[in-house]
């Protein structure tokens, strides 16, 4: 038999505002919005970022957020970028902030972390290959 093939297809990034969160994926990472749709009475738009459809969808006023990173499940999402100084750049230009600043954690990596609404984080990776 054999085994089935899996690929991607969305994330979902849960939202007080889809059309606030919406617009910093947008306005920061450059992302393309791809559709708008009102699901069980709350507002999801579809991102499409560097290929990846991004589902940000608004939940009932009163959703906790979540913990301050390390804790367990799915943490972050993590863009590679040829050049990490260049990229810091843009996106501080562009109102971003960094949660955590650039590092080298190892030999020929390069991190950063960029503070995404609703206490989420977008790691910012270079590898040089060293």
């Amino acid at each position: 038999m054999t085994p089935p093939r899996y690929r991607t297809d969305h994330i979902h990034y849960r939202t007080l505002n889809a059309a606030v969160s919406a617009r910093f994926w947008i306005d920061v990472f450059g992302a393309t919005e791809t559709s708008r749709a009102v699901v069980n009475g709350h507002l999801r738009v579809v991102l499409d970022l560097a290929g990846l459809a991004v589902f940000v969808e608004e939940v009932p006023e009163g959703t906790g957020a979540p913990p301050p990173a390390p804790y367990l499940g799915l943490e972050h999402l993590a863009l590679v970028v040829d050049d990490l100084d260049a990229a810091v750049a843009d996106l501080t230009a562009k109102g971003a902030t960094l949660a955590r600043p650039v590092s080298s954690p190892r030999p020929g990596v390069r991190i950063c972390f960029v503070a995404a609404p609703d206490g989420a984080q977008v790691e910012l990776l270079e590898r040089t290959g060293g």
